[in-house]
């Protein structure tokens, strides 16, 4: 997650630490205090989606007070999945009803760490949700206990400085060019969903030779942020760098922030671009469940797909005869010539020994 990956200490509802899992609610469901159906919806998500310059979790806060009159509770926890993963692991309290942003490769890797009979999320009961049938079909996850929900998709890809950059890379092999030594900014696959989600575009380009691509990417002088948001904030936008691996739909936030839009090209790599789902679920230990599957069909609804485009800056995940969008969107919106994606069967029992293969390549 982050746009895109967890960032640690966003907001009061910011999911604590490990080192007090000894005084913690236990998984099964005794508590000394129970609090059933009562208290704020918890949700985990990233740090843009809840406290960036124009956050889509502050509209959708205030339209759960609106239409619910009921509050939510932003989670943002610094080692994002990774967390919940090892709570599950410890027996320990979720302590969270919802996450949102969730990744096929996420929960690829939940089910690579958790065994059967540990579930960390709910199977979702589609029937109590109105608008569920309204998400592309060629979005959802495919997974067997369908647990997750599409609510946007973007596409990863380079966007690059042209006052800088004289020409952009336009194939994989054009970022080992000499004269791209020491120019892209890309995320830690290990700690960034944007980078995971580049890895996974090299492995679905090289096959069982992209760690050898890695060792080049390397050699040619990458540097790897921990998030999206070193990456993209904190030195793209300041011009440490001229190229950075980023989105197609960089552009509408660009524009919006009235920047230079010569700054803020899109190149897809050999007229691709990586598709990254995000979603939403339930976890198996919610304790505002009905509440929950209202937060969810929110999502879907028309006005809060329209509000995660703009806001969020990706495409909506429902067919678009239910969304109307700002001008902006269309107009600046990129989408590759051509997709590319690893679903949900492909990345079962495989990533983890991607990221595992990849690590011993990556610069420090």
């Amino acid at each position: 997650m982050d746009r895109r990956a967890f960032v640690r200490g966003a907001g009061s509802g910011a999911v604590a630490g490990l080192a007090g899992l000894a005084g913690c609610l236990t998984r099964t469901g005794e508590t000394d205090d129970p609090a059933v159906d009562e208290g704020p919806l918890r949700v985990v998500t990233y740090s843009s989606l809840a406290t960036g310059p124009t956050p889509a979790g502050e509209w959708l806060r205030e339209t759960v007070a609106d239409e619910f009159s009921e509050e939510v509770e932003w989670h943002v926890p610094g080692s994002g999945i990774d967390h919940y993963i090892r709570r599950a692991q410890l027996g320990a309290d979720i302590g969270a009803d919802v996450v949102l942003g969730l990744t096929a490769a996420e929960l690829a890797l939940v089910d690579a760490a958790l065994d059967g009979d540990t579930q960390l999320f709910a199977s979702l009961d589609r029937s109590r949700l109105e608008h569920a049938d309204r998400v592309r079909a060629t979005l959802e996850f495919e997974e067997p206990r369908d647990r997750a929900l599409p609510v946007d998709t973007g596409y990863l890809t380079l966007v690059y400085d042209a006052v800088e950059l004289e020409r952009p890379p336009e194939t994989f092999d054009d970022l080992l060019a000499g004269r791209l030594r020491n120019e892209l900014l890309a995320q830690d696959p290990r700690t960034s969903d944007p980078g995971r989600a580049f890895l996974l575009w090299t492995v679905a380009e090289f096959g069982s030779d992209f760690t050898a691509y890695w060792q080049d990417l390397r050699d040619n002088g990458v540097r790897l942020c921990e998030h999206w948001t070193e990456a993209y904030r904190d030195s793209y936008l300041d011009g440490d760098r001229p190229l950075v691996v980023s989105y197609s739909t960089d552009r509408v936030a660009a524009s919006a922030a009235d920047r230079d839009l010569r700054r803020h090209r899109i190149a897809p790599l050999n007229g691709t671009g990586y598709r990254q789902t995000e979603g939403v679920a339930l976890f198996a230990d919610a304790t505002r469940t009905d509440l929950a599957y209202e937060f969810v069909d929110l999502l879907l609804s028309s006005a809060a797909q329209a509000e995660l485009a703009t806001r969020n800056v990706q495409f909506p995940a429902v067919d678009p005869q239910f969304v109307d969008l700002d001008d902006r969107f269309p107009r600046y919106a990129q989408e590759p010539p051509e997709t590319v994606t690893l679903g949900y069967d492909d990345l079962r029992g495989e990533l983890d020994g991607w990221l595992a293969a990849v690590a011993d390549e990556l610069p420090e």
